[in-house]
């Protein structure tokens, strides 16, 4: 008996030991494999920028057939309900879409093309209205003279590049644009047409019951938030148009449903939009109105109008199921503004925010905790063992 308890003890003291190892041999490699997962992500997100600028004819109309797909995929179910065939009604859940997109550009576009033949007239006011401005404020400009004369500064000389105007851009851009709006819309026919089969593949094909009820709820998820986004905005910024464009017709504003019209796109964009907004009502009150201040009421009262949505309506429609960091919009929107221009800005959003749920479900990055020395990704495995090797040392 004492021979057999003096046999086992050492193997009880080694035990430990050799778990403990093990552990530090598992930390070891996956901080290893963290820091070339990290690496690859630095590198990834570096090049990708490129590779969507340059192959932007493909991704953007695929980009935009997917977020389409997720936003009209529930309108098709629902007309499928009624007894339609899936073609049917997939082309339906477009048709309703592309009537919706077509009637909104008329709004904006029949009057601002009337507009456009008064833009030189409306120029040539706001330079007067700046140059009565420049007259009253000149000592400003006999100070900035002076300080020049005290620096030493030299007058630059101006150079002026000929470059192609605006209605050549345009008529250069127009077959490519077109290309990709027919590609992007028969794209987003198919994958409508073909979303049983895709909940079909990715449901019943897994490999376990687990991944398959994961892949439910990130569908599901990823469906109702960015679908029930952008439905919600976009009922919040028909109504900003609504109230811009009466507000316009109220203030004898020239072409009010373009203005409202107006206010409801660039809504969509954050931050930017409505600076871009707040500087043409600005302009063209200037341009139109009798003095400079009477100019700027409309640009004003859109500016209050623009603080009441954003820091009360909006968040207490949408709540907390729908609040983003604004550092990452910013990023969001400055990164996909970059690669696709104002077709990015539209998307960063609606993009960031499925991102946003897939990594809320496949797990987020520990980027923090991964340069004080922590694993990038948190492990199950690991933090068994280590709760194992804590147990076993009590």
């Amino acid at each position: 008996m004492t021979t057999q308890k003096l046999e086992n003890q050492p193997l009880k003291e080694t035990a430990p030991r050799s778990n403990g190892r093990q552990h530090a041999l598992a930390e070891q490699e996956l901080r290893l494999l963290s820091a070339l997962v990290l690496l690859f992500g630095v590198g990834l997100f570096l090049a990708l920028p490129f590779v969507l600028s340059i192959g932007s004819v493909v991704f953007l109309p695929l980009v935009t057939a997917m977020l389409l797909t997720i936003l009209l995929s529930p309108l098709a179910d629902r007309l499928a309900k009624f007894g339609l065939p899936n073609v049917l009604a997939s082309l339906g859940a477009l048709t309703v879409f592309l009537g919706i997109l077509l009637l909104s550009l008329a709004l904006v576009l029949q009057p601002a093309l009337a507009l456009f033949d008064s833009l030189p007239a409306i120029t040539e006011r706001v330079g007067e209205r700046f140059a009565d401005l420049r007259d009253e404020f000149a000592w400003l400009a006999i100070a900035n003279e002076e300080i020049a004369k005290l620096m030493g500064d030299a007058g630059a000389r101006e150079v002026v590049l000929a470059t192609p105007s605006l209605l050549e851009e345009i008529a250069f851009a127009t077959p490519s644009v077109i290309v990709e709006i027919l590609i992007m819309f028969l794209m987003a026919f198919f994958m409508i047409e073909a979303r049983v089969r895709m909940r079909r593949h990715l449901l019943f094909d897994r490999a376990s019951f687990g991944s398959s009820v994961k892949a439910a709820r990130v569908m599901r998820e990823v469906q109702d938030r960015v679908a029930a986004y952008i439905i919600t905005v976009g009922l919040i910024n028909a109504g900003i148009g609504v109230i811009v464009a009466l507000g316009a017709w109220a203030l004898g504003v020239d072409a009010p449903i373009m203005w409202g019209g107006l206010a409801a796109i660039l809504n969509f964009i954050p931050y930017v939009g409505p600076l871009a907004m707040t500087a043409l009502l600005a302009l063209f009150g200037i341009g139109t109105a009798e003095t400079v201040w009477l100019g700027l009421i409309p640009a004003a009262a859109y500016i209050a109008l623009h603080t009441i949505e954003a820091n009360a309506v909006t968040p207490s429609i949408l709540g907390a199921r729908f609040t983003m960091s604004p550092v990452k919009i910013l990023i969001s929107l400055s990164y996909f503004t970059w690669v696709w221009g104002v077709a990015g800005a539209l998307l960063s959003v609606p993009i960031l925010l499925t991102l946003t749920v897939l990594f809320d479900h496949i797990g987020r990055p520990n980027m923090v905790g991964f340069i004080f020395g922590e694993p990038l990704f948190k492990s199950d495995a690991f933090e068994r063992g280590l709760e194992d090797e804590q147990a076993g040392s009590a």
